[in-house]
């Protein structure tokens, strides 16, 4: 029986437009899983660009792979990994090649709440000097992570066990103390309440007296500043009261004498103005009307004081060395004219030009004018008419030669 021929059977061909659409999906779909494999992989990626910083810390609590890493609150960059090593906890940070690192920054974890996740902080921000370098190690000595709620909890309740009857309240120690302020703040409610409000009212003081205090400041610095640009004079200043002390500590036996010496005299003026009490009082009244007496008269005492040189000066003049005597030569003439002149009948004195002192008598006082009427006794003789004014001028010409000097050399 002969076979028949087999038969293949054919696939419809799709048009050329349709398989062109099937290829644009199919390319589609591949891009699309290569782009989300790559976003994916990005942040596992140890490898990539940046600066890679060890930190080891105690404990790592809330930090992962892929916090932040912070400078100043602002993201720098990732957490690579993080590997516990025993006690301490290595973490691997990726830091912007661009952010520069102080080399002896410090690592902190930072808690911005209770429930978030963490972030490390580095500090100092980076302000001049030597950079971290890449691969840089920052020691568990540089680091800090912020206290747990378990450890504050644990903190607290040591703390209340140490004040309790097996720590420093077993002999009723802290019970005491506390029992004595309740007793003395008992009542006291009241002033307690004052005493702080005053205190408030002495702070509002000072902070409104604000301007003042920070002018007195001011002013303690500039005297602080004149010291120390007088310092040399300050020094020396010392050194004399240093050396006024050692004088009078050399002397202190003398110094000793003297002030025992003083205080006796004391005594003495004590006891003496206790005993003549009565007689100073006296003597005080009498300096009284004398010091009165001298105010009066201070206009001519300030004429005496103004002529005394003078006087003293024609005194000093008048003394002859040689002869041990003053010179001095008086206008009898003068005297003799008055007097004779007062004698005359129809002379009136008030006319005469003799003594301008009797001249002046009958305008004196009269105690002056008494003595002057002593003076014109009855038996002086008048001074004749002819030689009334008739006396030659004083001082007289010299009548011949005069000798000084010694006698037995004699001198022209």
């Amino acid at each position: 029986m002969a076979s028949s021929p087999t038969r293949t059977a054919k696939l419809p061909r799709l048009p050329s437009a349709a398989r062109d659409r099937q290829v644009r999906v199919l390319e589609a779909i591949i891009l699309v899983f290569v782009l989300l494999l790559a976003v994916a992989l990005i942040p596992m990626l140890g490898d990539g660009p940046g600066r890679r910083i060890t930190a080891y810390f105690a404990t790592t609590i809330g930090v992962y792979p892929g916090s932040d890493v912070r400078v100043l609150g602002v993201k720098v960059g990732t957490v690579d990994s993080i590997e516990p090593l025993g006690t301490r906890v290595k973490v691997d940070m990726n830091v912007d090649e661009d952010v520069d690192v102080p080399a002896a920054a410090h690592a902190v974890v930072i808690a911005p709440n209770l429930v978030s996740d963490r972030y490390v902080q580095l500090a100092p921000a980076y302000s001049g000097g030597p950079k971290m370098a890449p691969g840089a190690t920052i020691d568990v000595s540089r680091t800090a992570t912020p206290l747990e709620l378990d450890q504050l909890y644990t903190a607290v309740r040591t703390f209340a066990n140490d004040l309790g009857p097996q720590g420093v309240n077993a002999q009723g120690a802290l019970s005491d103390v506390i029992s004595v302020g309740a007793a003395n703040l008992g009542g006291n409610g009241k002033l307690l309440n004052t005493t702080i409000a005053d205190l408030g009212k002495a702070s509002q003081t000072l902070a409104d007296s604000s301007g003042d205090l920070y002018a007195t400041v001011a002013n303690l610095n500039k005297f602080s500043e004149m010291l120390r640009n007088n310092e040399g004079q300050i020094r020396l200043v010392e050194n004399q009261f240093a050396e006024v002390s050692g004088f009078l500590a050399a002397d202190r036996d003398e110094l000793g004498a003297a002030l025992e010496s003083l205080a006796r005299a004391l005594g003495e003026v004590k006891a003496f103005i206790a005993e003549h009490r009565e007689a100073l009082k006296v003597n005080v009244d009498q300096l009284t009307r004398i010091t009165k007496v001298l105010v009066e008269q201070r206009a001519s005492l300030a004429e005496i004081l103004d002529t005394a040189p003078l006087v003293a000066q024609n005194a000093l003049n008048a003394y002859d060395p040689k002869t041990r005597s003053l010179v001095a030569r008086g206008n009898l003439l003068e005297i003799t004219k008055a007097f004779g002149s007062l004698d005359q009948p129809g002379v009136d004195p008030q006319a005469t030009n003799a003594s301008p002192l009797c001249a002046s008598a009958v305008s004196a006082p009269a105690a002056i004018r008494e003595q002057c009427e002593r003076l014109r006794r009855p038996g002086l003789a008048a001074v004749p008419p002819s030689q009334a004014g008739g006396a030659p001028p004083l001082p007289l010409p010299p009548a011949g030669p005069t000798y000084t000097g010694n006698g037995d050399k004699g001198g022209r």
